[in-house]
């Protein structure tokens, strides 16, 4: 094995608001990818070819080939295996970067595990496309201090800006309630463009080295907007009491982070044909050998550490994570999903 070169790095120390001594930080550091679509795979890398010392990678779910016109991390295998999306990320990534710590979580993260899921985290990077978890990382960065990057796109247009966990504004300053459901464009209603989502994810990966290499007076203090279609850029300077009442930040009613205010993830999958259910207990462990194994003499099964993945017949699929959670590919009603687990998984 070739001993990684002490050049690696070079480039970026050269740059002198980084330096040795930014650089020996950025190595350090532990950041949580939350999130490993469009946004998430282009942060993680750039931030593992940055040298960031563990980097987490978070998603609950697996590739689809309408992924790959964006999610930089992936291949037609991946889509064709119906691979795990933070799996396949940490194993490409390792082969950019031996040199990083790199921890793959399929999890669907909620008020019961964010903590687990993210304890210890120095950053986190906001790469999900749902305001319900916005929130409840909204709530949990208050609770622990830690700073995280907000990053959203769609179509041609997204914004950035970095919450510090500790100062105002935070997030519910500028999105004070959930967006009614169906309110607000998503990617699989809108569509996305890869330039967009790859400048965006720049951006937060910018705004993250910025504060783990210790130069946190350079993070930008307003939300930076660009719209790439209609040639459009603007930075909007927020005033730091610009919610006075806030609940979140202010008021430090974490109604998100309790589970009060938590939307469940259970039902249809947006953008899919396909219905997700949740366990019914917490932190519950399926035993994936065995399920394999009950299944193979009804039809095709794939399993990796992550999931058990049954085809019950040429349009329906069902999917076993281990910790509980099923996805049912294949059909859009909840009533059927349900039918099919209890048939092939059980109460």
């Amino acid at each position: 094995m070739i001993p990684p070169s002490p050049d690696r790095y070079a480039r970026q120390r050269q740059f002198a608001p980084i330096g040795a001594e930014g650089q020996q930080r950025i190595e350090q550091a532990d950041v949580a990818v939350l999130g490993c679509g469009a946004l998430g795979t282009v942060a993680a890398e750039l931030l593992c070819r940055a040298g960031v010392g563990q980097i987490r990678i978070v998603d609950r779910d697996v590739v689809e080939w309408t992924n790959l016109q964006r999610q930089s991390l992936f291949d037609s295998d991946d889509a064709r295996q119906g691979a795990s999306k933070a799996e396949a990320a940490c194993h490409r990534l390792r082969q950019i970067n031996d040199q990083v710590q790199l921890t793959p979580i399929v999890a669907d993260v909620n008020a019961g595990n964010i903590q687990s899921v993210l304890d210890g985290a120095q950053l986190v990077v906001d790469a999900t496309d749902n305001f319900g978890i916005r929130f409840l990382l909204n709530d949990w960065a208050l609770a622990t201090g830690t700073a995280w990057v907000h990053g959203g796109c769609v179509g041609a247009a997204g914004q950035v800006r970095l919450f510090d966990g500790n100062e105002r504004p935070c997030f519910r300053c500028l999105v004070p309630q959930l967006p009614p459901a169906g309110a607000v464009d998503t990617c699989d209603t809108a569509g996305v463009i890869g330039p967009a989502t790859h400048l965006i994810a720049s951006l937060q990966s910018a705004e993250a080295i910025k504060w783990i290499s210790g130069n946190r007076d350079a993070v930008s203090s307003s939300v930076l907007s660009i719209d790439l279609w209609n040639n459009r850029i603007r930075q909007v300077e927020l005033d730091p009491a610009i919610a006075p009442n806030c609940i979140a930040c202010v008021g430090r009613e974490f109604e998100f982070l309790r589970g009060d205010a938590f939307q469940s993830s259970e039902g249809a999958l947006c953008g899919r044909d396909a219905v997700q259910l949740n366990p019914q207990t917490d932190n519950l462990r399926i035993d994936l050998t065995e399920m394999a194994r009950r299944w193979e003499s009804i039809g095709t099964v794939q399993s990796t550490r992550f999931f058990t993945r049954l085809q019950i017949d040429d349009t329906t699929q069902l999917t076993l994570f281990r910790d509980g959670r099923v996805v049912v590919d294949g059909t859009d009603d909840v009533a059927r999903a349900r039918s099919l687990f209890d048939r092939f998984v059980g109460n």
